[in-house]
């Protein structure tokens, strides 16, 4: 970190009350946020987050068309938020006001980068489940949430704490961005995979349907990175507030498919083929408006695309960004594709995986 950053820093919190607190690192994870934990002196804690503005391409323009996002860059093609502070801030706010449990926001500085949350503690699902916690209890409270989140109307706009962020849809151009990243970063990852223009172009007629059917069902708000490394059990709270909600600047209006495949096709932690057909069950259960046949066609053809795009994803942090620790998640993305690909309805991509990745490639 530069000097004038950290000098920023201890300004805004200064400036904020909070200059005597002390303030320790909290682990990093794939973005460029970084993150600390603030001790205040009446035993109380906040957590400090920092998103450097500069340190990402700029977010998508709602007018923006699809060539005017590949000029602005990746954020734009996959309407990603690029770290925006007033993002986290507005979408913390609508989440709160459909009475679920995301950070209150103590203070924020949407140019500097700069915020100061609420602390909803280090109760993690998957630190939990991996410390013997009963997973059922933690499952049926995210699908509660999820189904939550999927009754409310999802707003063109969201404001609170004088932010005010678009909820874009999830719509074809950002949905090729991520199923493209496959055919483009594996074979960097795996010399031995060669995808030349007949394969691409198959690979092209595959998905387009796919990517239509996600457009058209982009109907909720979608958390868009939902799943156990996110989410906080708060029992001491009543019903989808149980599940303390991070990392959710990046929300969008998708297909309600796809936030569920986040969960239940999580990279991180093995999610068994049973937990999976529990948790849709119980989803069913608390929407019984849903058709529950066409839903899982959806949410096995927008869960494959998700998964490759996970694929393509960790395959560039390895490849490019010199992050080795993240090939070991990808046996487990391979395993859960092969859930989605048992469905019929996923028999070219069944094909076009067997004919131009190996067994031996997919691990």
């Amino acid at each position: 970190m530069s000097s004038d950053r950290e000098a920023l820093k201890v300004a805004f919190l200064a400036a904020n009350g909070l200059g005597a607190a002390q303030r320790r690192a909290l682990g990093g994870d794939a973005s460029t946020r970084a993150y600390e934990r603030l001790a205040l002196a009446d035993g109380t804690s906040l957590i400090f987050m920092d998103q450097p503005p500069s340190a990402e391409s700029a977010p998508c323009h709602p007018a923006a068309t699809p060539d005017e996002r590949r000029a602005a860059g990746y954020n734009a093609l996959a309407r990603l938020a690029a770290g925006r502070v007033d993002a986290f801030v507005a979408v913390a706010g609508w989440l709160r006001a459909q009475g679920l449990s995301a950070p209150r926001i103590h203070a924020h500085d949407v140019a500097a980068g700069l915020a100061v949350l609420e602390d909803l503690g280090d109760g993690l699902f998957a630190r939990l489940i991996e410390q013997g916690q009963d997973e059922t209890e933690l499952y049926d409270a995210a699908i509660e949430t999820l189904a939550r989140l999927h009754e409310a109307q999802a707003p063109e706009v969201l404001e609170a704490d004088g932010a005010r962020w678009p909820l874009l849809d999830y719509d074809e151009t950002a949905l090729a961005t991520g199923e493209a990243l496959f055919p483009h970063w594996l074979p960097k990852l795996k010399p031995e995979l060669a995808f030349g223009p007949e394969a691409l172009a198959d690979w092209e007629a595959i998905w387009a349907p796919i990517r239509a059917r996600g457009a058209a069902g982009a109907s909720v708000f979608c958390h868009r990175d939902y799943h156990a490394e996110n989410l906080i059990w708060l029992p001491e709270r009543r019903g989808p507030a149980r599940v303390g909600l991070l990392d959710f600047q990046d929300a969008v209006r998708a297909h309600p498919a796809w936030d569920l495949s986040m969960l239940l096709h999580d990279a991180r932690r093995a999610v068994s083929q049973e937990r999976e057909t529990t948790a849709l069950a119980r989803y069913f259960e608390l929407r019984p408006q849903v058709d529950d046949t066409r839903f899982l066609a959806d949410f096995h053809a927008l869960g494959a695309l998700n998964i490759v795009r996970i694929l393509g994803v960790f395959a560039r942090l390895v490849t490019r960004d010199g992050k080795p620790r993240y090939a070991a998640f990808l046996p487990r993305l391979w395993g859960y594709l092969d859930r989605c690909l048992a469905d019929p309805e996923m028999a070219p991509l069944k094909a076009w995986m067997d004919r131009h990745v190996p067994a031996e490639a997919r691990r």
